[in-house]
């Protein structure tokens, strides 16, 4: 499995989120967005620590406008986790290491 973050864009969203057989841990970012920079390098140790138990990805909301829309989002970093396809849990704005991998636990029932 993977243990750097995808690039998820508009066209593979359906695949690689919503049909992963694995539990997804998605991080809605832009380039220009500097608490987006301050939390790229935890979830870049998260997608090696959880690989085989949850994918990572990274989707650019201003490159896939679609998405994003459809996903509601509103400010960013926005990570969401998704379970079986649904939204199992949202997490917005930069926030400790602490805090993501406790909305993981509780997703992957650890």
């Amino acid at each position: 499995m993977n243990e750097e973050p995808i690039a998820v864009t508009d066209a593979i969203f359906e695949k690689a989120v919503i049909g992963s057989k694995l539990p997804v841990l998605l991080d809605c970012w832009a380039p220009w967005c500097a608490p987006c920079r301050m939390i790229a390098p935890i979830v870049e140790d998260i997608a090696r620590d959880y690989r085989n138990r949850l994918t990572v990805a990274k989707l650019n909301v201003d490159e896939n406008p679609n998405t994003a829309g459809r996903l509601d989002i509103k400010s960013i970093p926005s990570l969401l986790l998704f379970k079986n396809g649904s939204i199992a849990g949202r997490i917005v704005g930069a926030v400790p290491r602490q805090e993501i991998e406790r909305h993981i636990q509780t997703m992957l029932g650890t």
